[in-house]
């Protein structure tokens, strides 16, 4: 369990590191096409060469690993927040308010946001917003971990140090927040990065595919671009490489990670599995 927490928290690190402060010391917008001269090797000046938009290659990937883990942080972060909240709430209740958002978690569970996702960048012609495919994400993650919430809190419920807070007048808020909340906060972490993991790869696909913003910098649309200027068979490794191994690094490093939590968890007597 602490190799898969130190592993994984360095390169979970390491792409934060690139995403967060370095793109603020760019010499220029790397976002810019024709900044630099095109298809240029690594170098000295360039340490990652420049791609066939003359673009700066390793300052492209900071931003791109900057837009990419911003959205996969927020959804991550939204889904999982409005998923344990009502998982919870739907538990503890029960009756009216437990039947009517169990049909809309399973109403939405069994719809695919992907084909969606791929259905609005059609009708935006590939130009949706991260906005918009954040927003959609979101409506579609939320039920999976409210799902499970509910199950955990439909026992919760019934143990005695619940009923001595009811008891005590504590108001339903509370009692989530105070009493069952600290029970799955290990659980409620591995789902957000569970999610993180998901929306990078939704977006990832999205972006191969043609259907993602191509105007902003992510590592979906690094690697579309780079595929669309064959960039992988003339040869500029340099280009198609870097996004590439930055999505495995993420799903390595998030699943490590995730992995650790989860083991840590289970060996802690009292924590919600």
């Amino acid at each position: 369990m602490r190799v898969k927490l130190t592993v994984g928290g360095v390169i979970v690190g390491l792409l934060l590191f690139l995403g967060i402060p370095l793109p603020i010391f760019a010499p220029a917008d790397p976002r810019l096409w024709q900044t630099y001269p095109r298809n240029q090797g690594p170098s000295a000046a360039h340490w990652l060469g420049t791609t066939g938009l003359g673009q700066d290659t390793f300052w492209l990937l900071c931003w791109s690993v900057h837009n990419s883990l911003l959205l996969g942080v927020t959804v991550a972060a939204c889904a999982t927040i409005i998923g344990v909240a009502l998982g919870l709430l739907a538990g503890y209740r029960g009756g009216l308010v437990d039947r009517v958002l169990s049909l809309l978690m399973d109403a939405l569970i069994v719809i695919p946001s992907l084909l969606l996702l791929i259905l609005l960048s059609s009708l935006t012609k590939g130009q949706s917003s991260l906005l918009a495919i954040g927003a959609i994400l979101i409506t579609f993650n939320w039920p999976f971990p409210a799902r499970q919430i509910r199950s955990i809190a439909l026992s919760m419920r019934e143990r005695d140090f619940v009923h001595l807070a009811w008891f005590s007048g504590e108001s339903v808020a509370r009692i989530l927040w105070r009493q069952m909340v600290p029970y799955l906060y290990r659980w409620a972490i591995a789902n957000f990065i569970n999610t993180i993991l998901v929306v990078v790869a939704v977006e990832a696909s999205l972006a191969f595919l043609g259907l993602s913003n191509d105007n902003v910098p992510t590592l979906g649309t690094m690697i579309y671009w780079a595929l669309k200027h064959q960039a992988l068979f003339a040869g500029r490794w340099w280009w198609v490489l870097p996004p590439i191994t930055a999505i495995i690094l993420t799903f390595v490093g998030f699943f490590l990670l995730s992995n650790a939590i989860v083991d840590r968890a289970e060996k802690t007597p009292g924590v919600a599995r």
